[in-house]
């Protein structure tokens, strides 16, 4: 299997589709910056909020500090990741200087009509649009660069998780932002993070419409009937094999809708009171049929 084939297709597909909903979400990104994050003094991480932090410290233009950590980042990137997984940024990194230069002048016009008379609506407002923003230029394979370049770095020299990576480095520059601009703003800071990405997550993977049950019961054939004859959904059977005991048994496996989750929660333990169940958010479905039965071996 070639997988890096399977990536070239995978990226390749509605590409310019995926740009124009990019250009959309960086603008968002741009747009946020000059209404709330620059005038507000609000410090979120990575190169944007060191962009607010190095004007009062250094007396460096903003703007000309994020095209200069664009360009900077992706030769690195280029020269440490290699030229396929730079891809994936080049878009973001180059555009997103570009459009807040651009939507400087947009944001003073329409902050003579917005205006918010205190920081928590700031902060709701910053966090809503910078998430909507983010969660576009992710859902559709890509991200603006910036200190995901400088994960990705650390991710592979230094075998970071991600996760960790990416926290450390928006903790650091939040707490930069603190000494410069006070704790108050920094608490504010922290709120914006908060909200934009839980609502980017939302877009990325989107908001759960149902639920996944797997489902250990005595009373295998009872609540197959009730899934198949009550929910009219697809149910899939499991052979599987205990960890410790190695004893052999059958696991049910259905996606209920969320209205149905409390009925069929509640008529598993009505068929078998000792039945255990394991019930996880269900984002998507693709196909399935009506009973599959699929071997553990």
């Amino acid at each position: 299997m070639d997988i890096q084939k399977i990536k070239d297709t995978v990226m390749k597909k509605d590409f310019f589709k995926r740009v124009l909903v990019i250009l959309f979400g960086v603008f968002l990104l741009a747009l946020t910056y000059n209404l709330f994050l620059y005038p507000y003094s609000l410090v979120i991480g990575g190169t944007t909020g060191l962009s607010i932090v190095v004007e009062p410290l250094f007396g460096w233009d903003p703007q000309i500090f994020l095209y200069a950590c664009a360009c900077i980042l992706l030769i690195i990137s280029f020269l440490l990741l290699g030229v396929k997984r730079t891809g994936i940024s080049i878009v973001g990194s180059l555009i997103y200087p570009v459009f807040v230069s651009l939507t400087k002048p947009l944001a003073v016009f329409l902050s003579n009509y917005i205006v918010l008379d205190n920081m928590i609506l700031v902060v709701l407002a910053s966090g809503l649009l910078y998430g909507l923003g983010y969660g576009l230029v992710y859902k559709m394979g890509f991200d603006t660069g910036g200190s995901d370049i400088v994960v990705r770095i650390l991710n592979k020299y230094f075998h970071m998780p991600e996760g960790r990576c990416a926290l450390l480095i928006q903790g650091t520059v939040v707490l930069v932002g603190a000494f410069v601009f006070g704790v108050n703003q920094m608490i504010y800071a922290i709120l914006i993070l908060v909200i934009y990405t839980g609502l980017m997550d939302r877009i990325m993977i989107g908001i759960s419409n149902s639920k996944l049950f797997f489902i250990h019961t005595k009373e295998l054939e009872k609540v197959e009937t009730f899934i198949l004859h009550e929910l009219h959904t697809g149910v899939t059977i499991l052979d599987v094999e205990g960890g410790y005991s190695k004893k052999k048994g059958t696991i049910l496996m259905c996606v209920v809708p969320n209205k149905d989750y409390y009925l069929f929660k509640e008529a598993i333990l009505e068929v078998d009171p000792q039945a255990f169940f394991v019930i996880n958010d269900c984002y998507e479905v693709h196909g399935g049929v009506k009973v599959q039965k699929l071997p553990f071996n």
